[in-house]
């Protein structure tokens, strides 16, 4: 029996029409349909059943990607669970004419096999072979825990109209061009629409542009239907001297009903920068309610889980 592939690389050019809204630089809701995808093919590779998107964690992007370089986005299996697989992937990129290579992105992905019904089923098993591997699947157990205080600690919270903090609501249909294989949305699509969400609310408080930095803990609850309608909430949570730490939360409901459900939600980070690209300061947003100093430690709380996570990959 012929061992499945545990990894894929895809290359491509970034496109003119992948740039952000501000700036010559690819969008980071962009990079993240791009993993999304790589980890996608990965997962169904090896799998050999349809999978979802379960959980994305500890998205770091390290610099700008330009239009017109060539992109590489590589997924690599580094554990399995019964019916989940845990998925790295780097994204990199370079001038088509020096063709020389640097990391822009990386996370970890987990997907699930899922049967006709939509069930999880098992999957092969995967074995550490090399001290690498062995190094990587350790990581990945790691991150089980920690990926639990996450979305524990994410779960306590609760967003009212009590809370004062700035914030940025879309609301649009989900169209039959963001339908994945399954006949739902596409998880880096939704991951897409996060990000843009994110730099709404981090530009218009901050009046200036913003990149994306950091995300995490973004959890995949539901699926969601093409045809619904979809509102994405974005509300800050906290500011650092450059950085504007913003909540994100995904609802979608059938419009015949108008009754809406958390599809996702997450924790984006967004750094300010000025109109030549260059690190500015945020402005610092106070907290005024009960609410928003809850929130405002919760996500004090959330960077020192992520801290511990650096932590813990360093030793």
């Amino acid at each position: 029996m012929t061992t499945p592939p545990r990894s894929i690389t895809l290359r491509f050019l970034a496109a003119p029409t992948e740039v952000a809204t501000l700036g010559g630089a690819v969008q980071g809701g962009r990079i993240l349909e791009w993993i999304d995808k790589a980890a996608y093919a990965c997962a169904v590779g090896w799998s050999g059943s349809y999978c979802v998107t379960a959980y994305v964690g500890n998205i770091k992007f390290t610099r700008s990607i330009e239009s017109g370089h060539l992109v590489e986005v590589e997924a690599r299996l580094v554990h399995t669970g019964r019916s989940s697989m845990h998925i790295q992937c780097t994204v990199s990129s370079a001038d088509p004419r020096t063709g020389q290579f640097t990391e822009a992105s990386n996370c970890l992905i987990i997907f699930v096999a899922v049967d006709d019904s939509g069930k999880p089923t098992s999957v092969p098993p995967w074995q550490p072979v090399t001290a690498t591997d062995r190094v990587e699947s350790e990581e990945a157990v790691m991150r089980i825990g920690l990926r639990a205080d996450i979305e524990e600690a994410m779960s306590k919270q609760n967003y009212t109209d009590a809370g004062t903090a700035p914030e940025s609501l879309t609301r649009f249909l989900a169209a039959p061009t963001d339908v994945n294989w399954g006949g739902k949305t596409h998880g880096g699509t939704v991951m897409r629409w996060i990000d843009e969400a994110a730099y709404l609310c981090g530009t218009s408080w901050n009046g200036t542009p913003c990149v994306s930095v950091y995300a995490g803990g973004v959890r995949f609850y539901r699926p969601i239907q093409i045809g619904h309608v979809v509102e994405v909430d974005a509300r800050l949570l906290h500011t650092g001297a450059q950085t504007m730490h913003i909540s994100v939360h995904v609802r979608s409901g059938d419009p015949r009903t108008r009754e809406m459900n958390l599809t996702t939600h997450c924790l984006t980070v967004v750094a300010a920068v000025d109109e030549d690209g260059a690190a500015t300061a945020a402005r610092q947003w106070v907290p005024q309610s009960d609410e928003d100093r809850k929130l405002e430690a919760h996500a004090r709380e959330l960077i020192a889980l992520r801290d511990r996570a650096r932590i813990g990959a360093l030793a």
